[in-house]
């Protein structure tokens, strides 16, 4: 199983890049992980809100293939704790699951059309972080996730 971050615009943010770059290196152990960063738009000062959710759904959705499992990083989304996290992945594993994509997506959330092709959604909390921090965020809870699966001391309960 592969599992991708795909983000909407780069990580320019230095200590945000740097808890991504350690995450990403602490999870090769585990998985195949990538992060994948499509492009801002440019001249969106011509579009509304909606044009640009739909102008980034359609890179969004071209990055993901059709058998591939589209898990969105979502304030409307599931919230769940380490541990159920933990145990969502191992089910995905279980299920023969080839390529998961986490996304997340630009300032105005999602088009209608990535919402329809998702899989799933999941909140990691209820407060709202930058699209930055989620970044380094995810990727520390996705390395806490593999540490539980393995019985690793890492997370502690």
């Amino acid at each position: 199983m592969t599992i991708q971050l795909l983000t909407v615009g780069k990580t320019d943010v230095k200590w945000v890049k740097e808890g991504l770059d350690l995450y990403t290196s602490r999870l090769r152990h585990y998985v195949t992980f990538s992060v994948v960063e499509i492009p801002e738009l440019k001249k969106v000062s011509a579009l509304t809100r909606q044009q640009i959710k739909e102008k980034e759904g359609e890179l969004i959705l071209r990055q993901t293939g059709p058998s591939d499992m589209l898990i969105l990083l979502d304030e409307h989304g599931r919230e769940c704790r380490s541990l159920e996290f933990a145990e969502f992945l191992e089910k995905q594993m279980a299920s023969g699951a080839k390529n998961l994509i986490f996304t997340i997506g630009g300032a105005y959330g999602f088009s209608e059309a990535v919402y329809q092709r998702a899989n799933w959604k999941i909140s990691l909390s209820k407060m709202t972080f930058s699209h930055q921090m989620v970044r380094a965020i995810f990727a520390e809870q996705l390395y806490r996730a593999f540490t539980i699966l393995k019985g690793e001391p890492y997370h502690h309960e």
